[in-house]
C-alpha cells in the first residue's frame, strides 16, 4: 500500500508536556482533547481516510475524523466504557443550533465499521515515520540510530470469530483461554517509540511479520535481536538492504563459523555459510558473509556470545557492543507499558470482531506513541534521558489533564501549570542500578479452579 509522507512538524515549535494541554497566548481554555490533537496533522488522518476510501461526512454525529481519536482514546482509557471516552473527549458533533448530542452504542460501532482497519494502519506508519525517525536521530551511538526488533503476544476477547481468525496457542491445559495475535515491532531503544509494528494470528511466526519491518529499517541504523531472530537471510537483507545499516544479536550454541581473524581478546571475524537450501530458493545470495563474534562474561552470570555485521573494531569497540546489547531490555520493557500500564492489566483488549480489533491495536500503537513523543520533550526540558521520566506517572498526567482541562476555569490555569511543570520533576526515575539482579519468578504460579473451556465468551 502507498504511503503518504507528509512534512513533519519542526521540533522547535513543539510545546513541552504541560503546555501543550493548554494554550497560554491569551489564558483561554482549549477543548479538552485538542492539546493531544494538535501533534496529530489532521491532513495525516485526512489522507489516510482518503487512501482506504473512507468517506468524511460532517452531518454525522461521529464523523470519521473523530472516529480515528476516538480509537486513540480507547487505548488512553482503557478502564472507561467506549461510550463515556466518546462523551469524556466531546467527540460528537453539536446539533445545528449547538446543542450537544448523544450517540448510541449501536451508532459508535457502526462508525467504527465504517472506518475499518486500515486507516489507522496508515496513520501509525505516518506518525512513527515522523516521531520515532525524529527520536532515533536524537539519540545516535557512534553514528548508528539504536533500534530494537523483537515479537509479542496480545490476547483478544474470546469470541468465535476471534477464535476463527486469530486461533488459540497450545498451553499446558490444552490450548489459550484466549484467542491471540502475535505481533513483531521495531522501537527506537533510547526513547521506547516504535518505529514500526505488524501483527497477524498466533499461528504465523516472527520472522515472516519481521521480513516487511526489515524492508523499511532505516539507513544508518543498527537494529538488536534476540537469538530467535538469527535467520540469515534476514539479517543479510537487513545489511545489504541499505546504507550502512547493521544487526546485532545473541547467537545460538550450534551456530558453525570460521575464523578469519583475531581482533582482540574475545573479539573474532568470522565467516558464515548460508545454508544450502537457503541458496537454492535464492541463488543471488554468496555462498557466504563475514560476521564478528565478540564473547563477554559479566559476573554473576553465564558468559555471552554476540554476532554482528559491525566489523570494524576500531570504530565499533567490543566493549561498547557488549554494552549497547543489554539496551534491547528497552524493547521488552516498551511491551510492557503498552500491555501492563495502558491496557490496566485487563485480560484481552475490548473488541469482539476482528476488524475492530485490528483497528483497535492500531489505535493503542499511535496512542503509546502519542505518550511517549510527550514523554520525550519533557524529558528535553528537564535535561535527562527519555527513559528516565517514568511512563505510568506520565500516563496517568494525560489522562488527568484531559479531564481536568473539561471543567477547569480560564483564571486557574496559569497557577495549575505552574504546579504541573513542577510536579514534573516527580516523574524523574533514579538511574539504572545495573549491579541487581533477580531470579524470573512469579508470587502466583497457577489458578486452582478448574478450566471453563465451554464456548467462547
Amino acid at each position: 500500500m502507498h504511503r503518504v509522507r507528509l512534512p513533519a512538524p519542526c521540533w522547535e515549535d513543539y510545546m513541552g508536556l504541560t503546555s501543550s494541554f493548554v494554550s497560554l497566548g491569551d489564558g483561554t481554555l482549549p477543548a479538552s482533547f485538542d492539546g493531544l490533537k494538535s501533534h496529530v496533522d489532521i491532513k495525516w488522518i485526512e489522507a489516510a481516510l482518503e487512501q482506504n476510501g473512507v468517506a468524511t461526512v460532517r452531518k454525522r454525529k461521529l464523523p470519521a475524523e473523530q472516529v480515528a481519536w476516538l480509537v486513540i482514546g480507547m487505548a488512553l482509557y482503557r478502564d472507561r466504557p467506549i461510550a463515556e471516552v466518546v462523551d469524556r473527549l466531546g467527540l460528537v458533533l453539536p446539533g445545528p443550533n449547538g446543542e450537544k448530542r448523544a450517540i448510541t452504542s449501536g451508532g459508535i460501532t457502526r462508525a467504527r465499521d465504517e472506518v475499518g482497519a486500515d486507516p489507522m494502519e496508515d496513520l501509525f506508519q505516518t506518525t512513527a515515520q515522523h516521531w520515532a525517525l525524529e527520536s532515533a536521530d536524537r539519540h545516535r551511538w557512534r553514528g548508528l540510530m539504536v533500534l530494537g526488533g523483537d515479537g509479542t503476544m496480545m490476547r483478544v476477547p474470546d469470541s468465535a470469530e476471534n477464535r476463527e481468525e486469530f486461533g488459540l496457542p497450545p498451553s499446558s491445559r490444552r490450548s489459550a483461554g484466549y484467542p491471540q495475535i502475535r505481533g513483531v515491532g521495531l522501537m527506537v531503544l533510547r526513547s521506547h517509540l516504535l518505529l514500526d509494528f505488524a501483527f497477524a494470528g498466533c499461528k504465523i511466526g516472527e520472522v515472516p511479520l519481521a521480513e516487511p519491518l526489515i524492508q523499511r529499517v532505516p539507513d544508518h541504523s543498527l537494529t538488536i535481536m534476540d537469538r530467535l531472530f538469527i535467520h540469515y537471510l534476514l539479517l543479510h537483507r537487513i545489511h545489504a538492504g541499505g546504507e550502512n545499516r547493521h544487526w546485532l544479536v545473541r547467537a545460538k550454541k550450534n551456530l558453525k563459523w570460521k575464523v578469519i581473524k583475531r581482533l582482540g581478546r574475545g573479539d573474532t571475524l568470522v565467516e558464515i555459510e548460508f545454508p544450502p537450501a537457503v541458496r537454492r530458493e535464492h541463488p543471488e545470495l554468496p555462498r557466504t558473509f563475514l560476521a564478528r563474534v565478540v564473547q563477554y562474561r559479566r559476573k554473576g552470570f553465564r558468559a555471552r556470545t554476540l554476532l554482528t555485521s559491525l566489523l570494524d573494531p576500531e570504530q565499533y569497540p567490543a566493549v561498547e557492543i557488549a554494552d549497547l546489547y543489554h539496551e534491547r531490555w528497552e524493547l521488552e520493557l516498551g511491551y510492557d507499558e503498552i500491555k501492563t500500564e495502558m491496557l490496566e492489566r485487563m485480560e484481552a483488549i475490548r473488541s469482539q470482531a476482528p476488524e475492530r480489533v485490528r483497528q483497535e491495536i492500531w489505535g493503542l500503537t499511535v496512542a503509546y506513541n502519542l505518550v511517549r513523543r510527550e514523554m520525550e520533550a519533557a524529558a528535553l526540558e528537564l535535561g535527562v534521558a527519555p527513559r528516565r521520566i517514568s511512563f505510568r506517572g506520565s500516563l496517568r498526567l494525560i489522562r488527568d489533564l484531559f479531564m481536568w482541562a473539561a471543567v477547569a476555569s480560564p483564571g486557574s490555569l496559569p497557577k495549575m501549570l505552574k504546579g504541573l511543570r513542577l510536579d514534573m520533576r516527580d516523574f524523574i526515575l533514579p538511574p539504572r542500578r545495573s549491579e541487581r539482579r533477580y531470579r524470573r519468578h512469579v508470587k502466583i504460579k497457577m489458578s486452582g479452579y478448574a478450566r471453563n473451556d465451554e464456548h467462547p465468551a
